[in-house]
């Protein structure tokens, strides 16, 4: 399975469970969880929203779908990866979604490593440097309505979902790679 469920699948799981976090944050973090070598748990929300308390998604349910599509579409050798945001047609709505997923994939980035710094590639360490820049932008410099603006968040996504394929094949298969070799 690689088709990510909807946002709004998304949004009304995690307002069921009480998680506070829209579908953006919960895919940005899981993702970061995931690239730095999380465990793909069922349990996830609570791992990545660091609350263990949190309750745990129902079997095939959009939180569990998530995951599932998630692990998939980051092992995929066509590079299938997408950012689930929002489908507002707001520009600034659309930059605020993709800003807080930048976030939300460096929380679940440090989480998922441990608090250990990864070994990544100098490729991996600027694109890890250049997240953690979009992760301060915000939605103010961006209009709706202004082709430029657009353009630009097109190319922002794009950037963003290649350095995530990066530091996931940094930590995660390169890794799986050396095992294989031992």
């Amino acid at each position: 399975m690689t088709e990510l469920p909807s946002v709004d699948d998304v949004n009304q799981a995690s307002q069921a469970l009480g998680l506070g976090a829209n579908a953006a944050e919960l895919h940005g973090g899981l993702c970061g969880w995931l690239s730095a070598g999380g465990a793909p748990v069922r349990e996830w929300p609570a791992r990545v929203l660091a609350d263990d308390a949190l309750p745990v998604p129902a079997e095939g349910d959009a939180l569990s779908r998530l995951l599932e599509a998630s692990v998939a579409q980051l092992e995929d050798r066509d590079f299938a990866f997408e950012l689930l945001l929002s489908d507002a047609s707001d520009t600034a709505a659309q930059a605020d979604a993709l800003f807080t997923w930048a976030r939300a994939f460096l929380g679940g980035f440090g989480l998922g490593s441990g608090g250990r710094r990864p070994a990544l590639s100098e490729e991996g360490e600027e694109a890890l440097n250049d997240l953690a820049k979009l992760a301060q932008a915000s939605s103010e410099d961006f209009e709706s309505g202004n082709d430029d603006d657009e353009d630009a968040l097109a190319e922002i996504e794009e950037f963003i979902r290649v350095a995530v394929l990066l530091l996931h094949g940094d930590c995660v298969m390169a890794a799986r790679h050396r095992q294989r070799l031992n």
